[in-house]
């Protein structure tokens, strides 16, 4: 049934339908505290860690994307400036970078290898610069300068305008631009961020960037890889400023929102009971990685649930992933292929029903919905029903299908599977109907 209200559908700009169909990626963590861990920026305002201890002897940034390309991933956010300040590439805004350390003679630039290497192994390029928290400038959320200083506030925004400037300009095109927590708008008092990015990176998809921008995306609103079992990719923000980040119902968007702002999920690799939350390294701590079976599961509570799922990767003092999780990123994305690599059947259609018909009575439990997302998200709710030979049966229903919706139901012996749209805003447009027996 098509709804009888008047509704105008928001559609995803192609960066965005590029992002959604990428489905797969890293966020790659790295600063100076790794080298020197129990470090807490906001305990020592005004006394950062010094740069000459910066010196990862084997850094090797093709290690870290051939991690990143054993998991399945398609896309890959490098941190270049966390909490402390510490800049991974030689910045001419300050003199905290690696630009004063011992790494390389000071003459290199970890960005500038990142994107490298990601062009090396197919993989788009993001980066994540924070605007919010800056320990070596004395800055917290949501952006202010600690003590409230007008002049230093003033210069601090103009240090973010350089560094932000350098890291869009000097890179060639960026996939995704991440922003944590945000960025402080100029009416509050913070640095003028869209013209920027409208110069510099139009083609980009931000996350929780400023609601003016036209390719934006959402945080799903926690840090364990599980999008709410609707998530729509529509909201009516993306991103407020400071601190708000509009959840719970930021987290499952809405479907009479006004603007296209998909969720992203993001997850760390280790557990947050390890050091900084599991987003960072520290030495004997791969117990605390999540295991395959636990990362085959984020994928279906993000991915399955029409949101890309952004895997956290750790580097340690030797500039390399971790031995322990190369292993893991490989058997996550070994196993995803697995399941995924052989349907029973597929086809692709519009209208509220869809049949997939099988060339014979096959065992199934698994099924991926994919609407065509370019005309917009259309359904509303929808079965599943397979047909036995008793007749169909309903095996499973819901409402949001989006991008993706993976959908697992008990075994059943089935010669057809139908979707059933049963509420919509137009007419279904269904870009893949596909069945499975994982």
């Amino acid at each position: 049934m098509i709804s009888e209200q008047p509704f105008e559908m928001p559609k995803p700009t192609p960066a965005q339908s590029a992002w959604a169909d990428a489905e797969v990626g890293v966020l790659i963590h790295y600063d100076i505290h790794v080298f020197r861990p129990g470090f807490d920026f906001r305990k020592h305002w005004g006394k950062p860690l010094p740069a000459s201890i910066f010196n990862p002897a084997a850094l090797d940034t093709d290690q870290w994307l051939a991690a990143a390309r054993s998991a399945g991933a398609k896309y890959a956010v490098l941190v270049a400036k966390h909490g402390t300040g510490f800049s991974l590439w030689p910045t001419r805004a300050h003199e905290y970078s690696v630009k004063n350390s011992p790494w390389r003679g000071g003459k290199d630039d970890i960005v500038g290898d990142f994107i490298r290497s990601c062009e090396k192994f197919r993989i788009k390029p993001g980066l994540y610069y924070s605007v919010s928290c800056n320990g070596y400038l004395g800055v917290d959320d949501p952006g202010r300068v600690v003590g409230g200083d007008p002049a230093m506030q003033k210069y601090y925004n103009e240090i973010v305008v350089k560094q932000l400037t350098e890291l869009w300009s000097s890179y060639g095109k960026l996939f995704e631009i991440w922003f944590d927590g945000g960025a402080l708008p100029p009416e509050k008092g913070g640095p003028d961020v869209i013209p920027l990015l409208m110069k510099y990176q139009p083609d980009a998809v931000c996350f929780q960037g400023p609601d003016t921008y036209p390719s934006l995306l959402r945080w799903v609103g926690n840090e364990d890889g599980i999008a709410p079992s609707d998530c729509w990719s529509t909201a009516n923000t993306a991103y407020k400023d400071g601190n708000d980040a509009f959840f719970p119902i930021n987290g499952k968007g809405d479907p009479d929102g006004k603007i296209w702002a998909p969720a992203e999920t993001d997850i760390p690799n280790r557990r947050h009971s390890a050091y900084s939350g599991g987003w960072f390294w520290k030495k004997n701590q791969d117990r605390f990685l999540f295991s395959e079976d636990e990362l085959v599961e984020r994928y279906y509570t993000s991915v399955g649930r029409n949101s890309n799922l952004l895997i956290g990767m750790v580097i340690d003092d030797k500039g390399l992933v971790p031995e322990a999780d190369a292993a893991r990123f490989a058997g996550f994305g070994a196993e995803i292929g697995r399941r995924f690599s052989s349907p029973v059947a597929d086809a692709s259609g519009e209208g509220a029903e869809l049949t997939l018909r099988f060339r014979e009575p096959s065992r199934i439990n698994t099924a991926v919905i994919q609407e065509d997302i370019a005309r917009g998200e259309r359904v509303r709710a929808f079965t599943l029903e397979a047909m036995t030979d008793k007749g169909f049966k309903q095996v499973c229903s819901g409402q949001c299908v989006g991008h993706k919706r993976i959908e697992r139901f008990h075994d059943i012996t089935a010669s057809a599977l139908r979707l059933r749209c049963s509420k919509s805003t137009d007419t279904p447009l269904i870009k893949r109907f596909t069945a499975y027996r994982v």
